[in-house]
């Protein structure tokens, strides 16, 4: 089969070509983005459906965003060895596949392994069509173009808990995967026709598979310690092997890409404190982000009781904020040194999640909604100055590898993010019934009187005198959970708060490094004044 070039297509389908290949482009982005999050509603559902803990579903999401994480590396390779139109089309066809057996999965391992295939699909199609539509516009217009991409990809997981929420309310649970399959079929089929193709080659392009397969390992075992510790027990052999293979594989990884010609990650980029510093936040934001995109859907629901549909709706007033703010914060990145708007930005996240972390079954939709916007408020700021400020600071050479670091350092903050929340509130929550278990002795009064109010409702119930002592035990049981539940959110989003108030430090960095580059620069256009006069 021929390959027909950028240029060939703009001949055939005139100027309008930019603007279909960009809306086949985004259409088919937006529908892999919006399943990253389309199943943070579905979390007590799917519990219910399998009888599990929530520390195990939530492998349907950290799968799913870790994978993505991962493919995104091999993106060039795919591109290299495929070419645009087939690897489009194809990663959109598995993407397809992944749903259907997620719909149907019999079983938890089963739904997660769709969903790493999902993942898989969607770290390869995200670059690849932001890469094909800056080919295709001048270059007066890229700027444009990513804000156009930017402006997608961000709304889109701010909709995913939405749209999964009335799937569940309409239909069930299993039917949210199949939501974005129109526009991935609308999106395949015009993929067909609009994207670039070369000819194929049985000659593949070199890529750093044994890099590649540490990175794998290292991201596995390092999640499944952190996942499993609390059901393992964190100092049990299992964990501590996990943890070291997962750690050992990193060190080893980190040593190999200092060796080889075209590292998949360039660790010498870490030399530069600015663009360490700067990386830092993006790590940061993004587990920030992902962790409060999951956990809040599934608090509206455990705790407040909140249908799927209303908790997603919860998460879409911050998505329209980040779609109107994101290009007036790029402006700004032009204009104010980065560090003043990513300590702003920091400021709010870590504001909104103290007074989110105070809420409970009594606070109010619209105040939760508000302290979200607030946090993607805070986000919105951060985002193009944390990326100005780490690009900035390498040189021209190592642009690339610069840009991919960033991306992939911030992608795998989502992942850890969601991993790590989880955790915090199974510990926390199981250490505040055991805590409040322990004061529910037979000589606390208000525990007695609590139980004879209850045997009383009983009594006037109907219920039998044998069993009105044993109903009462239960729901106070009952009770205590949903306490202890709370806290344990709470304790979370507390966490998350004190993050991003030390977070602060690497900002305050970022600061000194464009300070010492002013100074540089006034020094050199004293010089060259000087000079000019001599």
């Amino acid at each position: 089969m021929n390959g027909v070039s950028i240029e060939q297509l703009f001949e055939r389908f005139g100027p309008a070509y930019r603007w279909l290949v960009m809306f086949t482009g985004l259409i088919g982005a937006i529908s892999v983005v919006l399943s990253a999050t389309i199943v943070n509603v579905a979390v007590p559902s799917v519990m219910g459906a399998f009888g599990v803990e929530q520390g195990q579903v939530q492998w349907i999401a950290t799968g799913f965003i870790a994978t993505m994480v991962a493919s995104q590396l091999m993106n060039a390779w795919v591109i290299g060895a495929l070419g645009e139109r087939v690897a489009f089309c194809g990663v959109l066809a598995l993407f397809t596949l992944g749903a259907i057996v997620a719909a149907s999965s019999t079983t938890l391992e089963i739904l997660i392994a769709a969903r790493i295939l999902q993942g898989f699909t969607a770290g390869i199609l995200m670059p690849l069509v932001m890469s094909v539509m800056i080919a295709s516009f001048p270059d007066n217009k890229r700027g444009f173009v990513i804000g156009m991409y930017g402006m997608g990809v961000t709304m889109a997981p701010g909709f995913g808990p939405f749209f999964g929420g009335l799937a569940i309310d309409l239909f069930s649970w299993r039917h949210m995967f199949l939501m974005p399959l129109p526009l991935v079929g609308v999106s395949f089929l015009l993929g067909l026709f609009l994207m670039p193709h070369r000819k194929f080659s049985w000659e593949f392009p070199s890529f750093n598979w044994s890099g590649y397969a540490l990175l794998i390992v290292a991201l596995i075992c390092i999640m499944s310690g952190i996942g499993n510790g609390q059901r393992w027990g964190w100092g049990s052999d299992t964990t501590l092997i996990t943890f070291s293979l997962g750690i050992v594989s990193a060190v080893i990884f980190v040593i190999s890409q200092l060796h080889v010609r075209n590292p998949l990650l360039d660790p010498t980029l870490f030399l530069n404190p600015q663009y360490t510093s700067a990386v830092v936040l993006a790590f940061v934001f993004g587990l920030g982000s992902f962790a409060t995109n999951y956990a809040i859907p599934v608090f509206a629901q455990t705790i407040q009781g909140f249908t799927p549909t209303k908790a997603g709706l919860i998460i879409v007033p911050a998505g329209m904020l980040l779609l109107v703010l994101i290009p007036v914060a790029g402006r700004i990145a032009d204009h104010i040194p980065n560090h003043i708007p990513i300590m702003c930005g920091c400021v709010l996240f870590a504001l909104s999640m103290y007074f989110v972390s105070d809420a409970d079954v009594n606070t109010s939709f619209w105040a939760i909604a508000l302290l979200v916007l607030v946090s993607r408020g805070g986000h919105g700021i951060v985002n193009p100055n944390m990326g100005r400020a780490a690009l900035s600071a390498i040189p021209q050479d190592k642009l690339n590898q610069g840009v991919g670091t960033y991306n992939f350092m911030r992608q795998m903050g989502g992942a850890f993010g969601v991993n790590i929340i989880v955790v915090i509130m199974e510990t926390r929550t199981a250490f505040h019934s055991e805590t409040l278990t322990a004061t529910q002795t037979a000589g606390n009064p208000t525990s007695r009187e609590f139980l004879g109010k209850v045997e009383g409702l009983l009594n006037e119930a109907g219920v039998a005198a044998a069993i009105r002592e044993g109903g009462a035990l239960d729901y106070l049981g009952k009770v205590i959970y949903a306490q202890a539940s709370t806290l344990g959110f709470q304790d979370a989003f507390t966490v998350i708060s004190i993050l991003f108030v030390l977070v602060l430090i690497p900002a305050w960095i970022v600061g000194r490094a464009h300070k010492r580059v002013e100074r540089a620069e006034a020094q050199e256009a004293r010089k060259n004044a000087k000079a000019a006069k001599a």
